[in-house]
């Protein structure tokens, strides 16, 4: 086939370099040490850098606080590990210095003898991508109501009330823009913040549960072990024996 044809004559390094044309995609690719060997000119301006000669050979640990950095790297791990990360949200750092809401799916790096040697990925800011989406101003409203109220009891009608939507059209907005519900969006946003805490304090587990918006804490470990694959307790275990 003639397209297959002209695929083949295409470079690697030249279909890596198209990301550079995403102005809101963070693009990059590790080795198995988590060091970054390529990435896009937004991954250099994000991690602060002003060229991607200042980026390449370093890692997490270069660009993040270290308790960032080492939930960076243990995702790294797992996806080299066989695990898919797909749209999954994220506290990182935005380009003005700030912690800010990020989706990022990673996938492990095969050579041509589908031996694994690496990461890669991409992540999307949250806040700039609902900037860029059209029609995206009565979303934005209980996105924003939930990154700042994510403690506290909210109801999907209490959301659609803040959207000036009725339910069922808050509800496909939602799968329309960020390919979930906002329940299922609330509850992401929650573990989250609760995996923030349990590598930055040494609050019970239950007390974290609480602060982070669950009323159960069998509810809050069961799905933090289907978002993070572990339980609350071991993840703590395991983070804190990196740092």
């Amino acid at each position: 086939m003639k397209y297959e044809s002209i695929l083949s004559q295409i470079s690697t390094q030249q279909i890596i370099s198209m990301f550079d044309l995403l102005s809101d995609v963070i693009f990059w690719i590790k080795d198995e040490a988590g060091r970054v060997i390529h990435c896009n000119q937004e991954f250099v301006e994000h991690v602060g850098r002003k060229s991607i000669s200042q980026v390449l050979g370093h890692s997490d640990l270069d660009f993040s606080p270290s308790y960032l950095a080492k939930n960076f790297m243990l995702d790294d791990q797992r996806v080299m590990a066989g695990e898919l990360i797909t749209d999954r949200l994220e506290l990182n750092i935005g380009k003005s210095g700030d912690l800010a809401w990020f989706t990022t799916s990673k996938r492990p790096l095969k050579n041509s003898n589908e031996e694994i040697i690496g990461t890669y990925g991409i992540a999307r800011n949250l806040k700039e991508t609902v900037k860029t989406l059209s029609g995206m101003e009565k979303i934005r409203r209980p996105v924003e109501f939930i990154k700042n109220n994510y403690s506290q009891a909210i109801t999907i009608e209490q959301l659609a009330e803040v959207a000036n939507l009725s339910v069922s059209a808050l509800e496909r907005r939602f799968q329309k823009y960020l390919k979930k519900t906002p329940m299922q969006f609330v509850r992401e946003i929650r573990l989250e913040n609760s995996r923030r805490m349990l590598v930055e304090t040494q609050m019970p587990i239950s007390e974290i549960a609480y602060q982070s918006g669950f009323s159960s804490h069998s509810y809050f470990s069961r799905h933090f072990g289907k978002m993070f694959g572990q339980l609350p307790a071991s993840y703590r275990e395991e983070i804190q024996e990196k740092l």
